[in-house]
């Protein structure tokens, strides 16, 4: 079995971003080796309201969603510095927003994509 070197953020809700508390809602994932790019979410309503009971969930939907899309749309090599390596960078850059990424960890995986669901399961939803 191959161990491959892979990227990743948490999403996080800011439902005030002034007041800088945040709910974890979703995972980005890169894998440069495998050029694999995906993102899934886990948004809990409950939680985020725990934070701000006015919080606009639709908005935050949204941007998660758009996450999700940046993920799925194709593009070119990473090899060319212009594929999936710079979408990556873009989508985990540091922002001011609802939706915000955490600082990028990173860890050995043989399937990106079961790694990504137990990285939803582990830092995303809620203990059981």
């Amino acid at each position: 079995m191959s161990l491959y070197p892979y990227s990743y953020a948490i999403l996080r809700a800011v439902p005030r971003v002034e007041r800088g508390e945040f709910v974890n809602v979703g995972v980005i994932i890169y894998c440069q080796q495998l050029d694999f790019l995906r993102a899934a979410a886990a948004i809990d309503p409950d939680r985020i309201r725990a934070l701000d009971h006015g919080a606009d969930i639709a908005t935050i939907e949204r941007a998660v969603d758009a996450v999700l899309a940046a993920c799925e749309q194709s593009t070119g090599s990473n090899r060319e510095n212009s594929g999936l390596v710079t979408r990556f960078g873009m989508l985990t850059a540091p922002r001011s927003t609802v939706v915000q990424p955490s600082p990028v960890h990173v860890g050995l995986t043989s399937d990106p994509q079961a790694t990504l669901e137990q990285l939803i399961d582990r830092l995303v939803r809620a203990p059981r």
